[in-house]
């Protein structure tokens, strides 16, 4: 049975010509909890990454996919840096071009859409709780994703919010986790690393979530799932790079591992930006085995921004990374109590995948 049947179609407005003070209006009292639909789903479809200056035919491939619902992990905009325009103008023609593509138009028409954050829709490049524009940038995702007004998102900082689908015993959790708004600042080494620019953090009071988020987490994992889809705009897994991930905040990456091993249910990552897609399984850091699926990036693959790509090392993935356009798929079968994940390419042709047996129920 489609979820679909029991969502309204997108209708995105013109963010360029909505007042901020229009938009920071929308705020209303928020729902008691988390909101649940009761219509069971067996696929879902996730990405990240896409600049609406290029094509967006992907979204063409990913509608005939017929998945219930699809899930942006970050840079779903790329805007030019924000730091010094409150106004936000660049972030806001950005939207209206994405709303405005024909593909994207028939993807929001038949597709329910989850999405939450990165950097480059964000506002500022690998930005994190510094960010002077955030609150006005949360009003504009807000809208721009129609998230519900009562949604409890709505009335807190930050995008952080969670959806489920289906009853006990069929129930897909959906948690979209913020890494911008209260994450600490990133520390650079005295020598650049081969693969990337950062180095994990040495602070004692290191944040990737802050505070507030860290507890709603917490409660969230303690909900009845039986598939739990962790979306974090950043890689939880990896270890063979030094470009944004939870491994440059070490305290918050083993936190967050120790949290998802202890969840009931099955338990996902879905991550992007990193312009590759990748399968990553973790089972050294956890008492449960953990999974991620990395999908990036829609338009803008690594082999349009980089003519010689050295790969990585990868000591959690599984083979080699993918490097042209992708999107990922995954598909629950409730009878057979199995779930087959899949990345795409932009022709639908499976490139990676990984398939696996449903865990202990979370009744």
């Amino acid at each position: 049975m489609k979820f679909k049947t029991v969502m309204k179609l997108f209708s995105f407005p013109k963010l360029a010509l909505l007042p901020l003070a229009s938009i920071i209006a929308l705020h209303t009292e928020p729902l008691p909890a988390s909101t649940i639909y009761q219509t069971p789903i067996e696929r879902i479809a996730f990405g990240s990454c896409a600049d609406p200056q290029e094509s967006l035919a992907i979204f063409n491939t990913i509608t005939q996919e017929n998945p219930d619902i699809f899930v942006f992990l970050g840079d779903n905009v790329y805007a030019e840096d924000e730091s010094d325009d409150p106004e936000l103008r660049s972030l806001r023609e950005a939207y209206d071009a994405l709303g405005d593509s024909p593909a994207f138009q028939e993807l929001s028409a038949k597709v329910p859409l989850y999405a939450t954050w990165d950097d480059h829709d964000y506002g500022l490049n690998d930005a994190g709780e510094e960010f002077r524009h955030k609150a006005a940038s949360e009003r504009l995702f807000e809208t721009f994703w129609k998230i519900p007004p009562g949604d409890p998102s709505i009335a807190r900082p930050g995008v952080y919010r969670a959806v489920s689908f289906g009853p006990v015993g069929e129930r897909v959790q959906l948690i979209l986790l913020d890494t911008r708004s209260f994450r600490s600042g990133l520390e650079k080494p005295l020598l650049p690393p081969l693969h990337g620019r950062y180095t994990p953090s040495s602070a004692d009071a290191q944040s990737v979530l802050g505070t507030a988020q860290w507890s709603w987490l917490q409660e969230e994992l303690a909900q009845p799932a039986d598939v739990r889809l962790i979306a974090s705009s950043i890689q939880v897994l990896a270890d063979g790079h030094q470009w944004e991930a939870w491994r440059l905040f070490p305290a918050e990456q083993q936190r967050l591992l120790g949290l998802i091993s202890d969840a009931s249910g099955t338990t996902l990552v879905l991550s992007g930006d990193r312009h590759l897609a990748g399968i990553y399984f973790d089972k050294d850091r956890s008492s449960n085995p953990i999974l991620e699926l990395t999908s990036s990036s829609l338009n803008l693959p690594l082999t349009s921004i980089i003519s010689n790509i050295k790969v990585e090392p990868g000591p959690y993935r599984l083979g080699e990374p993918f490097f042209e356009a992708n999107f990922g798929l995954i598909e629950i079968d409730w009878q057979a109590r199995r779930l087959h994940a899949a990345i795409k390419d932009q022709t639908r042709q499976t490139v990676r995948s990984v398939s696996l047996s449903l865990g202990h129920s979370g009744q």
